[in-house]
């Protein structure tokens, strides 16, 4: 019997709160998981594009999953999420947007630029933990990732400069 690859799941989250019951969930399950968390959205390319800090494979694997808030320091999570879908090496990523927004347009926004779920964060601590349980039951046991093969950095570090400068003045 072949042992389960472990699935490398990004989180992109600023609530430490929120990070730390995704931790405890997604290690109770007896699904392979490495979870990986980065605070702002710069900081979230930097970790695709293994810049910086994230520049050791071992310590940062490349994730399958990513789950990604929308309303984070720097670079927002649109502009994350438009980053990654339009990226020839990123879009493969399955994207889960978990967010506290409700908001329609920003519903209709995130599924434009792509994302494969949006999950809307409930405010009461007993709803959070059942969203967050079906999601890791859905994502962590029953889907299926496809392993793209290894890629080298291209071209995708001058759109990644592009983007950044372009959306310089507009992040809050």
């Amino acid at each position: 019997m072949k042992m389960q690859e472990p699935i490398h799941i990004l989180l992109v989250e600023d609530n430490p709160d929120h990070a730390e019951i995704l931790r405890r969930l997604f290690s109770s399950y007896l699904v392979k998981n490495i979870l990986c968390q980065v605070e702002d959205g710069d900081q979230a390319i930097a970790y695709l594009d293994r810049q910086g800090d994230y520049a050791d494979e071992q310590r940062f694997p490349y994730p399958d999953l990513i789950l990604l808030d929308l309303r984070l320091p720097k670079v927002d999570g649109f502009q994350v999420l438009e980053y990654i879908k339009t990226s020839s090496k990123h879009r493969h990523i399955v994207v889960v947007v978990l967010t506290s927004s409700q908001d329609e347009q920003d519903i209709r926004r995130a599924y434009k630029i792509h994302a494969n779920s949006y999950l809307i964060k409930p405010f009461d601590p007993d709803e959070m933990l059942d969203v967050l349980r079906y999601l890791g039951f859905y994502w962590l046991k029953w889907n299926v990732y496809a392993r793209p093969p290894r890629y080298q950095l291209d071209g995708d570090l001058e759109q990644r400069s592009d983007l950044l400068s372009q959306h310089k003045g507009s992040v809050r």
